[in-house]
């Protein structure tokens, strides 16, 4: 699988976010923080935010799903997408 970043979202990030990254790494061993973050912390006010409102909305808000049901289909459909999230 090819990965594709865009040099703003890889490494646009004010020093504010930079320091969230940077201490996602260390409390996650070292590893990368995933690339959701990293998109969602680019921008906040213009992506991150907005997304997070819809996310938060459509998952744990009212529906006839419940949430395990919802976070089922999500995986469901990211594994089909290839996500390794």
């Amino acid at each position: 699988m090819t990965t594709i970043r865009l040099p703003a979202v890889a490494h646009g990030h004010s020093l504010r976010e930079r320091f969230v990254l940077g201490l996602l790494r260390v409390l996650g061993g070292g590893r990368r923080p995933p690339d959701v973050v990293r998109t969602l912390l680019y921008r906040r006010d213009f992506w991150g935010d907005p997304f997070n409102d819809l996310l938060q909305t459509v998952m744990r808000g009212p529906s006839v799903w419940s949430v395990g049901e919802r976070e089922l289909f999500a995986a469901f459909v990211s594994n089909l997408n290839r996500c390794r999230f």
